[in-house]
């Protein structure tokens, strides 16, 4: 072996020691925290929350103006013995965050919400408002049957980062920003 591959098969392996170090440091420990249940007269209600998901490369990537989004989807399956768990309704809510970097401020839009921007010059605030989702009505009551046993389940990801297409051959690293949490489940007999 010459002495010039050599230093190639080390820069090689040294090259994808560093990438897999990359990955390993990026994965997001990212999970569904307080999720709870309750109900109105006519529907089903859910609150829950995400912690871990802001890493210092997304906070990083929001301070430069990226527009970054969380989605949550949201399942009701009715739970069977005998057969498999029948899925009767998903849903799946977005909240965007934009760091404007001409005023210095930040704004969310939450899908459930009705994209009603939520302004604050708080990264903190920001980050929570993202990270949670509060009082949203899953299913109409009316759907659900009496004595019978129901899952709802839950999870969060965050949505492929959009580049600007220029940057996309310079970023394309991008996706080591992604996470997705595992499912969370309440069991519950309506």
């Amino acid at each position: 072996m010459t002495k010039r591959l050599a230093i190639r098969v080390c820069a090689v392996w040294i090259t994808a020691v560093l990438i897999v170090l990359t990955v390993v440091t990026c994965i997001s420990a990212a999970e569904i925290t307080n999720m709870s249940i309750s109900n109105t007269e006519e529907n089903l209600i859910l609150s829950v929350e995400v912690d871990g998901a802001f890493t210092d490369r997304l906070n990083e990537a929001v301070m430069n103006g990226i527009v970054t989004s969380f989605s949550y989807v949201i399942t009701v399956t009715q739970t069977r013995t005998l057969f498999p768990d029948k899925q009767i309704h998903e849903i799946k809510l977005t909240n965007t965050i934009r760091y404007d970097t001409l005023r210095k401020n930040f704004m969310v839009r939450r899908s459930w919400e009705n994209y009603r921007p939520l302004t604050t010059d708080s990264f903190e605030d920001a980050r929570r408002w993202m990270s949670e989702v509060s009082d949203v009505p899953v299913i109409p009551l009316e759907s659900l049957k009496t004595d019978t046993r129901y899952k709802i389940n839950a999870k969060a990801e965050l949505d492929k980062v959009t580049l600007p297409f220029f940057l996309n051959y310079i970023f394309f690293f991008i996706s080591l920003w992604d996470f997705e949490t595992s499912w969370h489940s309440i069991d519950f007999i309506y």
